[in-house]
């Protein structure tokens, strides 16, 4: 094995801890281990081991680049497993912030600024620092501080936050300005409260792998799959966690961009079951479908740029558990994970036990594990209900496609409720409905024909269908991105992430500021020897302001990256 165009992927999800190398787009190694909660760095060890035995001892000193991708902050999103977060907020006159307020640990801070950025009501943190601690107390770790306009001025903001730190000072916080310029206060709201509430689960996956790379040898770029496809550096995703919530729905809609040969042909429905969810995504001419409107956790709009996709509680772990219902008992399935199937030698009956009865009695779709096991479980859910094994295993089953099928009805109304644009070309699109459905994740071969007959439609399941988020993972094209700052009063256009510092023509637009931004983009991937990679202008704003002088003057923000895509075909013997 040589070094030439390796690359490593490891998808970390709730059940299972996957890796691939690739090398010159060929898969040349594919591993899956259990996922360990309590110990990640032994589950990402084995799954490096797996790949090390399979190429040899020296395998991962040869990669070039590694990406990772990871369902476990979407996975504690749906099952409302977050941490919690101290919302500290200061809007101001109007609007009340309660009424966007999220979670139990809520502070207003009296004070705030015009849309300008100008104080017109001085910050009052008398309370806030007595506020903090009691949140502390409560077991509260992360904050996030969130001011009606602060993307015209962080003052307020950096207050908030130098109180939360003096009397919580191991805390994490968040502050609502660094996520985004939009003048868009309930969403950048939630953009920092997800923030916060993800930041450990994000921290302890990117430590358990760095860690692992480093003991073995591996000094290879780290990339982190963002919600939109895009792959950033280990070093711009660590203070960011909500950028990658939906990672691993992106690296599976980038799996299905390499491994469906079909997915041009007709629209396209991506569904990823893997142990704990199902995850939903559309591709319309060959391209998936992208949410211009900012990615969504738990019901609430962010202002993170994500494509189209929707994680439910339905996966091949999902635990069966009888509740009562208006006219006797049922069989619930999810949204909550506690662990493997009876048939893998868990403790307590899940979806794939049921999809087991069922088909070692039909053989409408495969088998796995142990079915002895999983026919014992469900005849013990059964006694409860008052009825066989059999008929158990229908409600379970039902009940899972009935919500999957929900997901899905609701998914396509959202997506048409609005002009369809998709990554590949900002293109608008009418009346998307499923014409074909691609399948990936590891219980596809269970369910692959049941869900075709619960959707009426054809149903494909994908080759390396259960490593497949891992494959998009690793062809996925390493993202740059760029933000500039331009402002016609100070004469002046800022790029931080390039240190670049130019003048700006008075009488500068926002074209002329958009068309620097692709120009100095454009040099700079040059500089990286990165020559054909597409780019494009993802938020272009321009504010009218007074300048020092009290002229008029537009402050100008606009930023470009590379469209996120695959960055080489996948090679098939």
């Amino acid at each position: 094995m040589t070094s030439r165009d390796t690359v490593l992927s490891i998808d970390c999800g709730g059940t299972h801890t996957d890796a691939v190398c690739v090398r010159a787009g060929r898969v040349e190694a594919q591993a899956k281990v259990a996922t360990r909660h309590d110990n990640l760095p032994l589950s990402i060890s084995e799954v490096l081991d797996e790949i090390a035995a399979q190429l040899g001892q020296n395998a991962l000193s040869l990669v070039q680049r590694i990406t990772l991708g990871t369902t476990l902050l979407v996975n504690a999103a749906v099952q409302g497993r977050l941490d919690p977060v101290g919302l500290i907020l200061s809007a101001g006159p109007g609007l009340n912030p309660e009424r966007f307020a999220i979670g139990e640990h809520v502070s207003i801070v009296p004070g705030g600024l015009d849309h300008r950025g100008v104080e017109v009501s001085p910050l009052d943190t008398a309370s806030l620092e007595k506020d903090v601690a009691l949140m502390a107390d409560e077991g509260v770790s992360a904050f996030a501080c969130v001011g009606k306009f602060s993307p015209r001025n962080p003052l307020h903001e950096e207050r908030m936050g130098e109180v939360v730190k003096r009397a919580a000072p191991s805390a994490f916080v968040t502050l609502g300005h660094r996520l985004g310029g939009e003048l868009n206060f309930p969403r950048r709201m939630a953009t920092a409260y997800y923030n916060s509430a993800a930041f450990r689960l994000h921290r302890d996956f990117l430590d358990a792998v760095s860690e692992v790379l480093a003991q073995k040898g591996c000094r290879a770029d780290i990339y982190l799959l963002k919600a939109d496809g895009g792959a950033i550096p280990l070093s711009a995703a660590r203070p960011c966690p909500v950028q990658s919530m939906l990672s691993g729905p992106a690296a599976s809609v980038m799996g299905a961009l390499a491994l469906d040969d079909h997915i041009g042909d007709k629209t396209t429905l991506l569904l990823d079951m893997g142990g704990t969810t199902t995850d939903l995504a559309f591709f319309v001419c060959g391209s998936p479908v992208l949410d211009r409107d900012g990615m969504k956790v738990e019901g609430r709009r962010t202002l993170i740029r994500s494509l189209a996709t929707r994680s439910i509680g339905i996966g091949g772990d999902s635990l069966l558990h009888v509740e009562k219902g208006d006219s006797g008992p049922v069989l619930e399935t999810g949204p909550v994970r506690e662990g493997r199937a009876l048939a893998f030698g868990g403790a307590r009956a899940t979806l794939l036990d049921a999809l087991n009865v069922l088909n070692s009695k039909d053989g409408m779709d495969e088998v796995a594990g142990n079915v002895a096991a999983s026919q014992k479980g469900l005849a013990e859910l059964g006694a409860i209900l008052g009825v066989e094994a059999s008929r158990a295993a229908e409600m379970a089953v039902d009940n899972a496609t009935a919500k999957i099928c929900a997901a899905i009805s609701g998914m396509t109304e959202d997506i048409n409720s609005r002009p369809v644009y998709t990554l590949r070309e900002l293109k608008e699109y009418s009346d998307v409905r499923p014409e074909r459905v691609c399948l990936v994740g590891g219980p596809s071969a269970c369910v692959q024909n049941r869900l075709s007959q619960a959707l009426n439609l054809d149903v494909t399941t994908l080759p390396l269908a259960d490593v497949a988020n891992a494959v998009g993972a690793a062809l996925t094209r390493p993202s740059a991105i760029i933000q500039v700052f331009a402002h016609t009063g100070k004469r002046n256009l800022i790029v931080p992430e390039l240190d670049v510092t130019e003048s700006l023509p008075s009488h500068a637009s926002l074209p002329y500021v958009e068309e620097r931004a692709l120009a100095l983009l454009k040099d700079n991937l040059a500089r990286n020897g990165i020559m054909n990679y597409p780019i494009q202008v993802t938020q272009s704003e321009l504010f009218a302001v007074l300048a020092d002088n009290g002229a008029s003057a537009k402050d100008m923000r606009v930023t470009a990256q590379v469209v996120p895509g695959l960055a080489t075909r996948l090679v098939r013997s």
